[in-house]
């Protein structure tokens, strides 16, 4: 090589050091021009040394980034780094124009080895290896980034900029790569970069010293290799380190005394999400989406990313002409004109954007945000990227269950009668078992019935680490999640985690682990005293009772412990409400209801399978099998509870339980008046005892806080209270007379009580109380004859002249169109459609 290009590359054998910003276009460019121009025999670049064997991978077909460097301790996999690689990252440039020259390629930054022995708190928080937040290298955490020295900062602050992001635009990526003096912007860059090391040391970076120690022993190593023709692209940082002369023996003694740990790397996919600093990652880029666009499109960028940016908005129905792209471009020229910049950048874009296709509003502007300039990229590794064998079976299960991992956030409506759903199903709550969140449940829209499921499906880079820690336990997802389960069942803090497991290991369906999971629960079971902790396990058991009828699995083992549990309950839970204070008072009004729920279940369980087993109904189960199928595969819940509808079962002695909180004194009033509001609901108590019984509580003998608390306890909780008193008129009566003789000097120590009971209604419950109050009780009681009401809508009958005026809406929801309407003599249209 000849001119000066040659005299800046080679001083007495001396590496070229092209000192880069991570993730930046604009040196990528530059070093692929300055590669293509020194033609090196080797290229050595920051990194760890132990995935020189996963280089070539970087040139197969099925390799598309971004992606990442991943590496774990083998004996801890959840200690783990990143090393992230974008397409406009000069890391994968260099690497790519290797391999398509044949040319070697190294990584020479501090071993894995070391860095995860070193640096587990990094580790822990998923560590950038090729640079952090002050975006020029070194390894860094989100924490400890407020105390380094970021370079672009104190480089923009010099030139007059408040933004280190739109320097670093104005003076690098908006340059030309391959125009001029390639070597020119590097040379700059290591002047400035040696005057910051002058000023600010290691920066606060303190582990650099030792990691450049390494790469300058590496350096030699190549030199003597290869004669001197290195090339070495790093982080800009690292440069005047990597040029200072120092002496072998020093950098080794720094290397001396090292920990280590075996660790093993492979290659996993990354996204742009996870690129920007908005992740936590502190990669040094917040619009990762941006500078891939100027990377891809060095000619006309600005008239591509409007381009863009306008299908994207179109795609989301917004009105986006050609003539919208043609203003927006002109604007954010004019906009960078002004602003004595040499090109238009994101700011100008955006502000363009804003004003031209978002007519000022931020809202559409935020899509755009979201969507390009930070993007959804999900990058892809090929199959013969190394993994853990429970990586390889969980991309089998993927492909089978054609269930594919995206970057977007996404829902996913699964019906559980469909073969290929329910293994959907199954395999993401044994990812969840196993710790791998890449599903997270969500309440289904349209249906509430057990056959339906809807998760909401986001792939996270981090997720491959979780699946090399979840490893240990196996080497398939089922077997890995079988064995955590156990494992958790033994370790489990309390009563309700075991019975939350136990629900989990039937949604996964692990029969292999129920066995251990049921013998855990029924020993701590048969030990745990507290009511408390029985009340909360309870509600969890019973839900798992009624999986069968959906899943196909056999629920008769946990019959037992339920009513075991059930039993103890209702002997226990009497004694356990003396003498609580306010807010152990609400606690156990929460027991009291899950307790409620829990039977009314348990009981309509056993009612199911009585009438299966008899043949009197046919319960449709999975493919559309009859009842008789399904019952005799045990899908329903076990024999044993066949008793909990009669007289004398669990419903009936959970009616004689409630009976006693409501009439014993010790008892506080919040879980006395949930009694009698539960038994008043399931029929078990009349209208005219419960007017009695609150009488009773609202008479000038009981203090005005308990008084408060009993109302809580009957009408509040999101218990359907609100309706109960626009309904029943002799009720709303007694709370607004006791209100209204509620001594002044208590009102106020009740008043907070009773806003929260009457703000937990709906606004149309709270104004129909308004009006039923102003109009008072001889207004509400006082009608034409006939038992009329002076309320619209509320009187003692039903007006079946207003209640016909529904029935074409009713009929079309109920998909009753064409039926004829049965009715009775005394029936009306209304009661014929509900039949």
């Amino acid at each position: 090589m000849d001119g000066s290009e040659g005299e800046v590359r080679v001083t007495g054998g001396a590496p070229l050091l092209l000192g880069v910003r991570h993730h930046g276009p604009g040196s990528a460019r530059a070093v692929r021009a300055a590669l293509d121009a020194a033609r090196p025999r080797v290229v050595l670049i920051e990194g760890p040394p132990e995935a020189d064997a996963l280089i070539p991978l970087a040139a197969d077909a099925d390799m598309r980034p971004p992606v990442a460097l991943l590496a774990h301790a083998v004996d801890e996999p959840g200690r783990s780094a990143f090393w992230p690689l974008a397409e406009f990252s000069p890391e994968w440039v260099a690497i790519r124009w290797a391999l398509e020259r044949g040319i070697p390629a190294r990584f020479i930054d501090l071993p894995a080895t070391h860095s995860l022995a070193w640096g587990s708190d990094e580790a822990a928080h998923g560590t950038d290896g090729t640079g952090g937040a002050d975006g020029t290298g070194g390894s860094e955490t989100a924490e400890s980034v407020d105390v380094r020295v970021d370079p672009l900062a104190v480089l923009a602050e010099t030139a007059g900029y408040g933004d280190p992001e739109r320097w670093w635009e104005d003076v690098v990526e908006h340059r030309s790569g391959g125009q001029g003096d390639v070597f020119g912007p590097f040379l700059a860059l290591e002047e400035a970069m040696g005057a910051l090391r002058e000023t600010y040391g290691h920066g606060g970076h303190d582990k650099d010293l030792v990691r450049e120690a390494y790469m300058r022993l590496q350096v030699r190593a190549a030199q003597r290799e290869f004669e001197g023709d290195v090339a070495v692209v790093c982080g800009a940082w690292h440069v005047p380190a990597l040029r200072q002369k120092a002496s072998v023996a020093a950098d080794r003694a720094l290397l001396k005394g090292l920990p280590k740990v075996k660790a093993d790397m492979t290659w996993v996919p990354w996204t742009h999400r996870r690129l920007s600093r908005v992740s936590g990652y502190g990669a040094g880029i917040d619009s990762p989406g941006w500078y891939g666009h100027l990377f891809t499109a060095p000619d006309r960028p600005i008239e591509r990313w409007m381009t863009k940016v306008a299908g994207l908005l179109r795609a989301e129905d917004r009105l986006v002409s050609s003539a919208h792209v043609i203003e927006a471009v002109r604007l954010a020229e004019t906009l960078a004109a002004m602003r004595g910049r040499p090109l238009a950048g994101l700011s100008e874009t955006t502000d363009a954007v804003r004003a031209v296709m978002c007519e000022g509003s931020d809202v559409p502007l935020a899509l755009v945000h979201d969507r390009l300039v930070v993007g959804d990229v999900l990058g892809e590794v090929p199959q013969g990227a190394p993994a853990v064998p429970l990586q390889r079976d969980l991309e089998r299960a993927q492909r089978r269950l054609r269930l594919k991992p995206e970057a977007l956030e996404r829902e996913l409506e699964l019906d559980l009668r469909k073969e290929t759903d329910a293994g959907r199903s199954r395999l993401l709550h044994r990812l969840r078992l196993l710790g791998v969140a890449w599903g997270e449940p969500v309440a289904s829209r349209g249906s509430t019935g057990t056959f339906r499921e809807t998760w909401r499906l986001r792939w996270e880079p981090e997720l491959s680490v979780r699946v090399a820690e979840a490893g240990v336990w196996g080497t398939t997802v089922p077997a890995a999640a079988t064995a955590k389960a156990e494992a958790d069942a033994v370790g489990a803090p309390s009563l309700a985690d075991v019975t939350a497991l136990a629900e989990r290991c039937l949604l996964a369906e692990l029969p292999d682990a129920l066995p251990v999971v049921m013998q855990v629960l029924a020993d701590r079971a048969a030990l745990d005293a507290d009511v408390g902790h029985l009340a909360q396990a309870l509600p969890a058991l019973v839900r798992s009772l009624r999986y069968g009828d959906v899943r196909g699995t056999d629920t008769h083992a946990l019959t037992e412990v339920a009513e075991g549990l059930a039993e103890r309950i209702f002997v226990g839970l009497p004694p356990a409400c003396a003498a609580l204070d306010a807010d152990a008072a609400e606690e156990m009004r929460r027991h009291v209801d899950a307790v409620h729920g829990a039977v009314g279940l348990l009981g309509e369980t056993g009612a199911v399978e009585t009438a299966a087993d008899r043949g009197d109904v046919a319960v449709e189960g999975a493919g559309g099998e009859p009842g008789g199928a399904v019952a005799a595969r045990g899908v329903v819940a076990a024999r044993g509870v066949v008793s909990a509808c009669g007289p004398g079962g669990l419903r009936g002695r959970w009616h004689s339980v409630l009976r006693v909180l409501s009439e014993r004194d010790s008892v506080p009033g919040v879980v006395r008046g949930r009694a009698v509001r539960l038994l008043l609901d399931d029929g078990e108590l009349g209208q005219d005892e419960a007017a009695r019984l609150m009488g009773l509580v609202l008479s000038p003998g009981t203090p005005p806080a308990d008084a408060a608390a009993w109302i809580e306890g009957f009408v509040g909780g999101g218990a359907g209270g609100g309706m109960l008193l626009v309904h029943d008129e002799r009720l709303l009566g007694l709370v607004d007379a006791w209100l209204t003789g509620v001594p002044a000097d208590a009102f106020t120590d009740v008043l907070p009580l009773l806003r929260r009971t009457f703000s937990a209604y709906e606004t149309g419950v709270r104004r129909t109380l308004g009006e039923l109050v102003r109009r008072g009780p001889g207004e509400r009681r006082g009608g034409v004859p006939g038992g009329g009401a002076g309320v619209p809508g509320f009187a003692a009958e039903l007006d079946a002249a207003r209640a016909d005026a529904v029935l074409p809406v009713v009929r079309l929801l109920l998909g009753l169109d064409g039926v004829p309407v049965q009715r009775g003599a005394d029936d009306n249209d209304l009661a014929g459609v509900a039949g």
